[in-house]
């Protein structure tokens, strides 16, 4: 290996629970490993992220600080982190990358002291950007890099669609030199030792409310099933895992590789979760969704979004999906003993508060019809927040509101800004105060009334007692201020919050 500048490779802090495999930086380093030395950095393994990080930068061998960003509680660490390396480390070059950094590159340019974001897809944009700035070549020539030249954000050619196979497998070992890697798997609904696995780029539709849609542009590309199969399976015999997330943003595009992938995980005796869209599922085979389910498949994310066919339209939903749909396959997929995971968004825009309470309460009633028609259907509420995807009716609606995001980057370190991207917090001016306590009483006593199976502290007398308790209030759409249901969920139940920890792991 030629002897380089050294690179810190940063994932800031997640989640104060479980420590989840750093894929992303892990991506990284595989696109740069037997190039470029590197050290990664776990924010979510350390107390003090920022003495390490300070400590080597102080040996003066390093030059690079990557990070990953993605909204939420990431920007907590990675904005101040950031902004302390340029001013006590001005030498120091500093790379953005993540959805955070896409999305939001105008405000992150402006802060000066970001100097590159690698947009969207960075396996080979992330290496030419170093070779390019050893070798003062022009940067121009990199595909996927925003930089800022003459005080104005430059973004080059962005490419949205790779080869997965052409890509270096992800450098575990490296990985368990600075963290134990089986600290990482964890117990879950699933398995004893579950871990995340990526497998694929994008998808290839455009719904208006999805961070991804501005980054990928309605492309999908997946590793083939012999490829996925080989990695996972290597991770099964060297590391001991026995269960998979797949947290793709579409895993099910192409029933033919879920077909493949089935037939050679089989026999390895790995259980597994993924996300899909109703529609695309619906659309295979009862062949392939028994397949699926005798391959180890427990459980699909889907997003179901609203039971409003109109809104549906609005958010550019695409392909076929409909309301009689979404409670059909809930019912069929419960046949082949696979637990459809529902999310909806409540609380879209609409010309009038009333209209907006109107169709909070039809989602809610909704909602309530898929339990009817397969009770074991997990529901995840999300209150809307706007990502903003240029053209679509439902931008237009936000933009006449008057909503804004933050001018400037530190603005998102604000606390009501802190819980924004993970649509728990959401600063949208048509929603009351009592449109978001219908949402969250309403999440707390669909919850109770339906424990989730996730929650794998909760014995069967949990489950039982916390059920009847709220039934009454279930059955009779009573969920104003359920506060003997918060004092049990603060003692007994832990909800899945997917958007920011995955499934419940202990």
């Amino acid at each position: 290996m030629e002897t380089k500048h050294k690179i810190i490779l940063f994932n800031p802090l997640v989640t104060k629970y479980k420590a989840r495999i750093p894929l992303s930086i892990l991506q990284v380093a595989a696109s740069i490993y037997g190039k470029h030395e590197f050290v990664i950095i776990d924010g979510n393994r350390e107390d003090d992220p920022w003495k390490k990080i300070k400590t080597l930068l102080d040996t003066g061998e390093f030059k690079y600080f990557g990070c990953t960003v993605m909204p939420g509680p990431q920007l907590r660490q990675a904005i101040p982190f950031t902004k302390k390396i340029k001013l006590e480390y001005p030498h120091i070059i500093t790379i953005w990358g993540g959805y955070f950094a896409s999305n939001q590159y105008q405000v992150c340019m402006e802060s000066g002291y970001i100097d590159y974001i690698v947009n969207g897809i960075g396996d080979l944009a992330f290496p030419a950007l170093l070779d390019t700035l050893e070798k003062s070549l022009d940067l121009r020539t990199i595909n996927n890099l925003i930089f800022k030249e003459n005080d104005k954000a430059i973004k080059t050619r962005k490419i949205t669609s790779i080869d997965m196979d052409s890509l270096q497998t992800l450098p575990y070992h490296e990985l368990d030199k600075f963290y134990p890697i089986r600290s990482y798997f964890g117990r879950t609904y699933l398995g004893k030792k579950t871990t995340l696995y990526h497998s694929s780029f994008g998808c290839p539709f455009t719904c208006s409310f999805c961070g991804i849609v501005p980054i990928f542009e309605a492309r999908w590309k997946g590793e083939s099933a012999e490829r996925l199969y080989q990695n996972v399976k290597y991770l099964k015999d060297k590391y001991g895992i026995d269960s998979v997330e797949f947290c793709d943003n579409n895993f099910f595009v192409s029933e033919r590789r879920i077909i493949a992938f089935c037939k050679l995980i089989e026999t390895e005796n790995i259980t597994w979760w993924g996300e899909a869209r109703i529609d695309t599922l619906d659309k295979f085979s009862d062949e392939t969704l028994a397949y699926m389910s005798k391959a180890g498949c427990r459980m699909i994310f889907l997003g179901a979004e609203t039971g409003n066919e109109e809104m549906l339209k609005a958010i550019d939903k695409g392909g076929t999906q409909n309301a009689a749909q979404m409670i059909s396959f809930a019912e069929r997929l419960g046949q082949f003993n696979i637990i459809p995971e529902y999310s909806f968004v409540l609380g879209f825009p609409a010309e009038t508060p009333d209209q907006v309470m109107a169709m909070i309460n039809e989602d809610i009633e909704f909602i309530k019809q898929v339990k009817k028609a397969n009770p074991l259907t997990e529901i995840i509420i999300y209150v809307y927040s706007p990502v903003l995807t240029e053209g679509s009716e439902l931008y237009e609606k936000v933009k006449a509101t008057g909503f804004q995001f933050p001018e400037k980057l530190e603005d998102w370190l604000a606390q009501e800004w802190k819980g924004f991207d993970l649509r728990k917090n959401p600063l949208t001016p048509w929603l009351t105060s009592k449109m978001i306590d219908k949402i969250r009483d309403f999440e707390v006593v669909l919850n109770a009334r339906y424990p989730t199976v996730q929650d794998i502290k909760l014995s069967n007398l949990q489950r039982k007692m916390v059920s009847l308790l709220s039934k009454a209030r279930y059955n009779t759409n009573f969920f104003y201020f359920p506060y003997e249901l918060k004092l049990l969920q603060r003692f007994w139940l832990k909800y899945r919050q997917p958007e920011q920890e995955g499934a419940t792991m202990v």
